[in-house]
Formats: C-alpha cells, structure tokens, sequence
C-alpha cells in the first residue's frame, strides 16, 4: 500500500500464462495490498502506460513488471520506448524474465531498466522474489512525484 493507504498499482507484461498465474498467487501471498493489471505484449503495455486505445481508463503503475521475450514488441522495444515518454520514465521497470543471458542484462540496464531478476523455477522461489520487490520498491525506496 502506498502512504495513503490505496493499493498499489502494479503492471505485469507478460506473454506465458502460467507465470502470470504464479506472479498472481505469489502477489496474494505478499504483504502489500496491490492492483494487478496483466497485458501480453509489449504493444499493449504501451498503450496502457500512455493510456491509449483500450487503455485510456488505466491506471498510472506504480510499478512495471516486464518480461524481455513477448510477442509483438519485445520488453527491450518497451524500456528503449518508455525513454521517449517524459511522463513515464520515473515509473519503476524490473525485469523479470527467465534468461539469464549477460547480454539481456546489460541491455536492459542500458535501455534503463531500474533492476532485473531471472524468474525462479519453484513457487516458493517466485514467492520470495515477489515479496522482495514490493519490500524494496514500497518499503524502503523513495519514489519522486508524478
């Protein structure tokens, strides 16, 4: 929850099914009230965080969770994109994501990605790496304004 007491918004991109319903369950077990929004493609996070087309009602996140390898646009097209964006360059972006590729790391702290984890294999893994993200970003960080 956020120091208004509102749940926090989250966005998760990602295109598997099955990590959205584990990054749902482990969400439920966490310590902070949130709102989850799900989209499964780059396009679509887009047009949620600039509230177009279908998303013009959505809320702003107060965290982006964002798989590398979608379709459509990738989660490396989305981080260079959210760069063009004066407005949503101070949302949170972690990667989550299964490669443990060098490369992808580098890449996504050079497109700006705020921290990038590889995705546990076991739910409870998944738990615990959930539970640490909304400790670190609504816990212990101070965020900037709107």
């Amino acid at each position: 929850m956020t120091d208004s007491g509102t749940p926090i918004t989250i966005l998760l991109a990602e295109d598997n099914p099955g990590d959205v319903k584990l990054t749902e369950k482990a969400l439920e077990k966490g310590q902070i009230k949130n709102d989850l929004h799900v989209v499964t493609d780059g396009i679509e996070a887009m047009q949620f965080l600039r509230q177009a087309d279908t998303y013009a009602d959505a809320p702003r996140p107060d965290l982006v969770l964002l798989d590398l390898n979608m379709p459509r646009k990738s989660g490396r097209e989305v981080l260079e994109e959210l760069q063009e964006y004066e407005s949503l360059r101070r949302i949170p972006v972690v990667v989550l994501t299964s490669s443990e590729a060098e490369q992808d790391i580098i890449d996504s702290y050079d497109r700006y990605a705020n921290a990038y984890l590889t995705k546990p294999v076991d739910f409870d893994g998944f738990v615990d790496i959930i539970r640490r993200i909304e400790e670190f970003w609504f816990t212990v960080v101070k965020q900037p304004p709107e």
